[in-house]
């Protein structure tokens, strides 16, 4: 394929020979005269382990090649990838000065290409830039997008001191399109790289870069901050973490990675608090560590007003235990939400098959009463019951019994917290607690929020 790579620093380098090895012709774009002498003489604009020897085999194979003219690079490709800069303002949000003129350079050059041209956003972007991106396009070449044009996010994870490495054994490619001619070229593009090929919403692909990275510097000082008890300790904190990261189970899985309901039960709340208490007792500051708890209880915090916010008095939960499958109540988090509710005034009934007062003992006896002394007077494992004279249903706990409730109840206004479903198509009204709208059914949804705000008072 012809491919053309908007600005030829340290990302559009490497992709440029990269691209070349798996077959593709490139031509490299940039405003820089110096970068694109070097890239014409097939040698790389960077540093970079085998990068040199990409750039000379794409030279001598006429296949990498590189101009000052936009409108050279579009007529002679079908494909440009936009990998400019986007540094840091003072203020911290993003310069997307270089995306949007070199958007506006390929716009005017459209307007003398004729055939299907499209443009992949590599840089790093906040979600929403793509469509700008598409509308400046559009108005400097007066051509239609998914007509003429179309604009892809394909974010790249790429590591500086391994790039050339990482572009060929990437953990997957992932291309945000709406375009199923887009999404085809870039499934032959990338068809050399053994790797998942992921197309998804265009707003998910551009996010992820961001979701990445922070995660990254998280587990740095993540690991630093452990390192620093250690110390304090006298441990070797690299045997410690080395531990921790063969656990594939838990530790580094997609098992807690899952937005949702607040953490729970007797082991992260006591543990995660014995561990920030021994740094306090070392004189080690762990402002991470110290930040999990208050994050915890802030989702807590969400979920009480999400439920407030439905403008309905009478609140059906069900699941009181902090995990599916238990009649543990100790740290449960929506005992949490419970206690809060009742003391705003709320009519509240809960549901667990699992939680039978009379049978409650110890510890998991003594944290409830202290909650709320009257509990027996709420719970019950009737679902019929709670569910047919409550306004607003919770869902706390995925329980299999819970899948059909959306039909069997099609009236009720349903908060879910814990991602019950993954789609959803109701009459009524539908809320997830930490993802968008999921519900199919949007009209209906709509109707029943606009009856509901003419006839409430709260």
């Amino acid at each position: 394929m012809n491919i053309s790579i908007f600005g030829l620093g340290y990302v559009g380098c490497v992709g440029a020979a990269c691209l070349v090895r798996l077959g593709h012709s490139v031509i490299g774009v940039d405003v820089n005269a110096n970068k694109v002498r070097l890239m014409r003489e097939g040698k790389p604009t960077i540093i970079e382990e085998g990068i040199a020897e990409l750039c000379a085999e794409g030279h001598l194979s006429g296949r990498l090649t590189a101009t000052m003219d936009v409108r050279e690079a579009v007529e002679k490709t079908e494909v440009g990838f936009i990998v400019v800069g986007t540094p840091s303002t003072k203020e911290g949000h993003l310069n997307l000065n270089y995306i949007y003129t070199v958007a506006r350079e390929i716009g005017e050059a459209l307007r003398y290409k004729e055939g299907f041209f499209t443009v992949a956003i590599r840089s790093t972007v906040l979600p929403g830039t793509n469509k700008k991106v598409g509308e400046i396009i559009a108005e400097a070449s007066g051509k239609e997008r998914d007509r003429d044009f179309t604009v892809v996010s394909n974010p790249e994870f790429l590591r500086e001191g391994s790039s050339v490495k990482d572009y060929f054994n990437p953990p997957l490619t992932l291309v945000g399109t709406d375009n199923k001619k887009a999404e085809e070229q870039f499934r032959d593009i990338y068809k050399g790289i053994d790797a998942e090929f992921i197309a998804t919403d265009i707003a998910v692909a551009e996010i992820m870069k961001y979701v990445n990275n922070t995660y990254h510097a998280l587990k740095i000082v993540f690991g630093n901050e452990v390192g620093n008890i250690c110390k304090g300790l006298n441990i070797d904190s690299h045997k410690v973490m080395e531990i921790f990261c063969k656990d594939k189970q838990l530790n580094i899985s997609p098992y807690y990675f899952k937005p949702g309901f607040a953490y729970g039960g007797s082991c992260l709340p006591k543990d995660m608090k014995a561990l920030k208490t021994l740094a306090h007792d070392l004189y080690v500051e762990v402002p991470v560590i110290e930040s999990i708890y208050h994050s915890n209880e802030l989702q807590k915090s969400r979920a009480v007003q999400l439920i407030m916010q439905q403008g309905k008095r009478k609140v059906g939960i069900l699941g009181l235990s902090f995990k599916a499958g238990t009649d543990d109540l100790r740290c449960s988090p929506i005992v949490d939400v419970v206690e809060s509710l009742l003391g705003k005034g709320f009519e509240v009934r809960i549901y667990d098959k699992n939680v039978k007062m009379s049978e409650l003992t110890g510890t998991n006896k003594d944290f409830i009463l202290a909650k709320i002394p009257h509990l027996q007077h709420f719970v019950t494992d009737d679902l019929d019951s709670v569910c047919l004279n409550s306004d607003v249903l919770v869902v706390t706990n995925k329980e299999r019994e819970f899948g059909d409730l959306l039909q069997r109840y099609p009236d009720k206004t349903v908060i879910d917290l814990v991602r019950q479903w993954q789609e959803v198509d109701y009459a009524g009204r539908y809320e997830g607690l930490s993802w968008g709208d999921i519900n199919a059914n949007r009209e209906a949804q709509e109707a029943e929020q606009k009856q509901d705000k003419k006839q409430t008072e709260f």
